[in-house]
């Protein structure tokens, strides 16, 4: 039975009611620093730890439990051997260990915390604690969470009541061991969360080791440690029969609030990042249309109603049942222009009073998301099926590991453009090559997108080869390809697709260059009087 627990925690929710609890129970209480002074002034009697000790909390209370009169009475097992070797150091045991940890990761989110100040919130004696009292689970109890205060109080008024003495010193009769294995493993997940929150911190403040190769490797740590917690279950994954929930990473705010509407669904959250990615290219208004990860439609105008009108008008089928972002505060104007069309998802930096009212009385099973930020920065884009975590990589899972990589944060940079054909685009043509080319980074590869001004007007996605996404954008625009330009997120290496979106209509070409057969699409742009730039980089989303 617990006949003795040591209690030492930071969040004291529930903790007085608990130790009364243990009380009752006929259980002695021993406590450090400030849980000792909380139990105390509830007339709770409790033990100090330095009573046990026999030593002083030492600089500043950093040293209080560790110390063999503590940590042995843990780490004991309850055979004869270890018992003995206990009380010839005149050691009681310890049956539970109530312990949680100094807020590392609130600490480190506060904006300007000191680096002093995050270190002084760096736990060493809870962790030992813990992981003493985990590790010796068969015998020891070990509650990192005061909501499972409740069921070990019920566990251990069933093993009083039940009045059952030991036959033998190698009888457990502390706690089910189910129940302490379980217990166990939360504790070792609560420290190993912990650690991972110190080490991303750590890397963040350019700790992390170098790499021995380039420049680019030095961009990517030796190791990766994740921590996230579950913060919202999912009705179901992509299909029903999968099963899904929304985890966090430790520590990070979280990045979108919803305002109304039926609960987001796995789909709904992977199109919602990628939407939300989209508009944030652009500094003048811009809307992105959102079906499966691509843009059925993406705009930048004067105002975010000639941007929706402009990115609807793309592709008005697969507009419906679409998640729709934008970068701007969305108003009544645009709500309303909105209208009938059955929206997943509405994403914007805020709302105006007037257009969450009228989305709650039109709208009301529309998934209203706001940004909980409303930075747009390129480096802030993420991949669709990837996860970004809180030192900016990219990660992917596959078969026993990740993959991991920087962002594709490049924007547009007009300096490193390479026109290589005879006619050269025009101004017109030039801010238009600019606006394809940020939309190619968004549409699954081979992608090709047809641009009107500043708008998409034809979108060609993950097609198994160019020529194909040439004529899935050429269909998607009709007649609004003539004057259009295109562009391709990767080099185009046949002069097939330059053929064929001539023939649509097409005027110039934004694309990486980089094929063996560079010269035969530099010649049949010529021959066929387009322009075309090579940009050196390509933007390849898969």
């Amino acid at each position: 039975m617990i006949r003795r627990a040591l209690l030492s925690v930071y969040d004291k929710t529930g903790l007085v009611e608990f130790a009364h609890g243990l009380t009752d129970l006929g259980c002695e209480l021993i406590a450090s620093g400030g849980t000792a002074r909380a139990l105390s002034a509830a007339g709770l009697p409790v033990t100090q730890v330095d009573q046990v000790t026999g030593f002083p909390e030492i600089l500043g209370g950093r040293v209080k439990t560790l110390h063999p009169a503590v940590h042995g009475g843990i780490l004991a097992r309850r055979t004869p051997a270890h018992l003995a070797e206990l009380a010839s150091h005149g050691i009681a045991p310890i049956d539970l260990v109530v312990c949680n940890l100094y807020p590392f990761a609130a600490t480190v989110a506060r904006p300007g915390v000191t680096e002093p100040e995050a270190v002084e919130e760096i736990d060493i004696g809870g962790v030992t604690l813990l992981r003493a009292a985990a590790k010796n689970f068969e015998s020891v109890a070990v509650v990192c969470d005061p909501a499972d205060y409740d069921a070990v109080l019920r566990e251990v008024k069933a093993k009083v009541e039940a009045e059952v003495e030991p036959l033998n010193l190698n009888l457990n009769l502390n706690l089910d061991l189910n129940l302490n294995r379980r217990l166990a493993l939360k504790a070792f997940r609560h420290t190993a969360t912990y650690d991972a929150a110190i080490a991303t911190w750590l890397a963040g403040r350019g700790a992390e080791e170098q790499g021995s190769g380039g420049a680019r490797e030095h961009d990517l740590p030796q190791q990766i440690i994740l921590a996230a917690e579950r913060v919202q279950a999912l009705r179901y994954g992509e299909n029903p029969h999968q099963a899904a929930a929304l985890y966090r990473w430790v520590g990070a705010a979280p990045a979108f609030e919803q305002l109304q509407g039926k609960e987001l669904s796995y789909n709904n959250l992977v199109d919602l990042e990628a939407a939300w990615a989209m508009p944030g290219e652009f500094a003048e208004p811009a809307v992105a249309i959102i079906k499966h990860t691509n843009p059925s439609g993406l705009a930048s105008a004067a105002s975010l109603v000639e941007a929706y009108r402009l990115a609807f008008d793309c592709d008005p089928v697969s507009a419906y049942g679409s998640i729709i972002a934008v970068n701007r505060e969305a108003d009544l104007a645009l709500v309303q222009e909105i209208g009938s069309l059955f929206v997943e998802v509405l994403a914007a930096p805020a709302y105006t009073p007037d257009a969450l009212a009228w989305l709650a009385a039109h709208k009301k099973n529309c998934r209203v998301m706001v940004a909980r930020s409303n930075d747009f920065s390129r480096s802030g884009a993420h991949e669709t099926t990837e996860v970004v975590t809180t030192s900016g990589l990219v990660l992917r899972s596959v078969a026993g590991g990740l993959l991991a990589q920087t962002p594709d944060d490049r924007g547009v940079d007009e300096s490193t453009w390479q026109v290589v054909t005879q006619r050269q685009p025009t101004e017109a043509e030039r801010r238009s090559l600019a606006f394809a080319w940020l939309a190619t980074k968004h549409v699954k590869s081979n992608a090709i997108v047809f641009v009107q001004g500043t708008a998409t007007v034809g979108v060609g996605a993950g097609q198994m080869n160019r020529v194909d996404s040439v004529y899935l954008a050429a269909r998607r625009a009709g007649d609004r390809s003539r004057g259009s330009v295109a562009g391709s997120d990767a080099f185009i290496p046949f002069p097939d697709s330059i053929e064929a979106a001539a023939v649509a209509g097409v005027t110039a070409i934004i694309q990486p260059g980089g094929s063996l057969r560079d010269a035969e699409a530099i010649a049949a742009a010529d021959r066929l009087g387009l322009a075309m730039i090579f940009t050196g980089e390509r933007h390849f989303r898969h």
